[in-house]
């Protein structure tokens, strides 16, 4: 009866398990991690499982929680990976955040705003970009095209004449708002 039982917490002792990623490989449709369990024991080509939709490839160092569904740890696989050494700090109830360790965050805060935070934005849109909204606001910098700035159009509209009659008039009476 006591060889029983004794199995029996060894076998439950080995379903869930927290670990150490040691190793990543995102080569494959599936990804799979090289963990550092307790006791040093180290598990080699174990399946991360990620949910639909998001991936990503953990630094070494990373802790995660390995599942061996029959207590065998023979086939595993990871269940969550974390990296506390990364993550945003502060998020109020009900916010949610994707981030990485160089700092770039997107989060969706309360009251509808979503916050983009990185050094350099690229957006690849293979037919249009639309904005619905009524203001575009851009508080700081220079907006251009292939062509020129919007700072070198207001130039350009503020110092010019007409060249009309005699004489020459004046240039514009208004001239383009500046910032």
């Amino acid at each position: 009866m006591n060889r029983m039982i004794s199995s029996l917490q060894r076998g439950l002792s080995n379903l869930l398990v927290r670990a150490v990623v040691r190793r990543s490989n995102s080569e494959s449709k599936s990804q799979s991690l090289q963990i550092q369990m307790i006791a040093d024991e180290l598990k080699d080509n174990i399946e991360h499982l990620e949910p639909y939709g998001f991936t990503s490839a953990p630094h070494v160092g990373a802790e995660a929680v390995a599942a061996f569904p029959d207590g065998d740890r023979s086939h595993g696989v990871v269940l969550v990976v974390a990296d506390r050494r990364y993550r945003i700090a502060g998020l109020k109830s009900g916010e949610v955040a994707i981030y990485s360790d160089e700092g770039d965050s997107i989060i969706l805060r309360r009251d509808n705003t979503v916050e983009v935070n990185t050094k350099h934005y690229v957006v690849n849109a293979q037919e249009k970009i639309t904005f619905n909204t009524p203001l575009l606001e851009v508080p700081s910098g220079e907006v251009s095209d292939k062509t020129g700035t919007m700072g070198k159009i207001r130039d350009t509209y503020n110092g010019h004449d007409h060249p009309h009659g005699d004489p020459t008039t004046g240039g514009p009476n208004q001239k383009m708002g500046q910032s």
